[in-house]
């Protein structure tokens, strides 16, 4: 009989997903729950830079609360094989979701917006900034949005900013702002927020595919395609779509604008 692979606490099942940094292991906590353990790829164990960004990753997460968010539950970044543990999120990305069904639409589609809205509402009033919101990154529960992958994320107050020439997250929704290499704020989830959206509307990356530099430049030039994005959604999109930051609304406001839609029809039926 194979022995049984554990990790702390935790007994290890299967792997459910590997990056360039880390593998993520479906497991089973002490009290038989299912978690998702995320550890540092071995050749990055001791590797000083890798436990600072897991330390980090674990103290941002950490802060938040919210059902659209996938919960932290424990980490160790001490041990010989640092990882961190949070919620086990069954089920697919939003990616995988819509590449096997289609795109979402009409009423499913604008509560999956708002509750979207609202778990990056949430991200911000803990004073984080997600930095690598893509459809991969957020996973679909019961028709629901949970964010997952703090990787690269950071506590706002922090003020870093990326390095001119340097992309870190996922072209096809960054904000022009990380593709420059400006300052990083909450504004850049709303805009990466906007264009998985567009994504689940449409089925493509709203500003296309294609080489990077392509993809990078439409970003920068505000080439945005919501073509087959209903009104008044698209409108609501473009301003999160805005080249300023300063001049994107925050998140909690555009979880309360689609929040007043889903209310509309109720109010005029009782009305």
């Amino acid at each position: 009989m194979a022995a049984v692979e554990r990790l702390g606490e935790y007994r290890l099942l299967e792997r459910i997903g590997v990056g360039g940094t880390a593998v993520v292991h479906l497991a089973v906590d002490s009290h038989g729950r299912e978690v998702a353990v995320k550890e540092l790829r071995e050749e990055l164990a001791g590797e000083p830079d890798a436990k600072r960004r897991l330390a980090r990753e674990i103290l941002a997460q950490g802060k938040v609360t919210s059902r659209y968010v996938a919960r932290l539950l424990d980490g160790d970044v001490e041990g010989d094989r640092p990882y961190t543990v949070t919620q086990y999120v069954p089920g697919t990305t939003l990616r995988e979701s819509v590449k096997a069904y289609g795109p979402l639409g009409g009423v499913p589609l604008t509560r999956f917006a708002r509750e979207a809205a609202e778990g990056v509402a949430a991200i911000h009033a803990a004073g984080v900034v997600h930095r690598d919101l893509t459809p991969g990154n957020v996973m679909i529960l019961g028709g629901s949005p949970v964010i997952i992958d703090f990787g690269i994320a950071y506590e706002a107050r922090a003020g870093q900013e990326t390095r001119p020439g340097i992309l870190i997250g996922t072209p096809a929704y960054l904000a022009p702002e990380l593709v420059e290499g400006e300052a990083v704020t909450a504004a850049a989830d709303v805009f990466s927020w906007a264009a998985t959206i567009a994504f689940a509307a449409t089925g493509r990356p709203p500003f296309g595919t294609g080489s990077l530099h392509g993809v990078c430049f439409r970003i920068l030039r505000g080439a945005v395609d919501l073509d087959g994005v209903a009104e008044p959604l698209a409108s609501l999109l473009r301003l999160a779509l805005r080249r300023d930051p300063d001049a994107r609304p925050s998140a909690a406001w555009f979880a309360g604008e689609l929040a007043q839609w889903s209310l509309e029809p109720m109010l005029a039926r009782t009305g």
